[in-house]
């Protein structure tokens, strides 16, 4: 089959969502910040050998790649579409992150946290290209991560986090605080 790919922009000026028409994550969703971070999966890894190419997001039939500006986007989707349609086809879709291998192993509350913000906030952060970690509960305090077009986005700490800090108090503890970490303060 061949494959066919779209161009769709997201609100991040620095991140392009390229949808195709084969799955590239089976279920669930993965964000890779590095080219070592997604070595076992050939067609992220060559994403990365772009030059400007700082994350890239797989969802459903979805490649969030985000960029840092050194170069035009013309010359990252030229090269781009080049290895998707070079890669694409042999590319391995089943695999899990490692954060679905973590759900698996949650408090409680945190696996409610999570299938609150699976129906709420979630699909409208994938459908811009991007998405959220949850990375722990401590008291009042969820930490969170930024994922795809949504960790480099402005919008993100502002109208979305108060959106979804306010279904949060609604619909699992009122005194509940999100605090967003940025990717650099994830990794430590």
């Amino acid at each position: 089959m061949d494959v066919k790919m779209m161009v769709q922009p997201t609100p991040n000026p620095y991140a392009k969502k390229i949808i195709v028409n084969y799955d590239v994550k089976s279920a669930g969703k993965i964000t890779f910040s590095t080219g070592e971070d997604c070595a076992h999966i050939p067609l992220a890894k060559a994403l990365f050998e772009i030059k400007s190419v700082t994350q890239v997001h797989f969802f459903e039939n979805a490649i969030t790649v985000t960029v840092d500006g050194s170069i035009s986007w013309d010359e990252v989707l030229e090269e781009g579409r080049r290895l998707i349609k070079a890669l694409l086809p042999e590319h391995e879709a089943d695999f899990l992150s490692p954060d679905e291998k973590r759900r698996t192993e949650m408090s409680p509350e945190l696996r409610q946290i999570e299938a609150i913000l699976d129906r709420t906030i979630r699909p409208a952060l994938q459908g811009d290209g991007g998405d959220l970690q949850v990375l722990g509960l401590e008291g009042n305090f969820l930490t969170i991560r930024y994922e795809g077009a949504c960790g480099t986005c402005p919008s993100s700490v502002t109208g979305t986090l108060s959106a979804m800090q306010n279904i949060l108090r609604e619909e699992f503890h009122p005194e509940i605080e999100i605090i967003p970490l940025q990717e650099d303060e994830a990794a430590h």
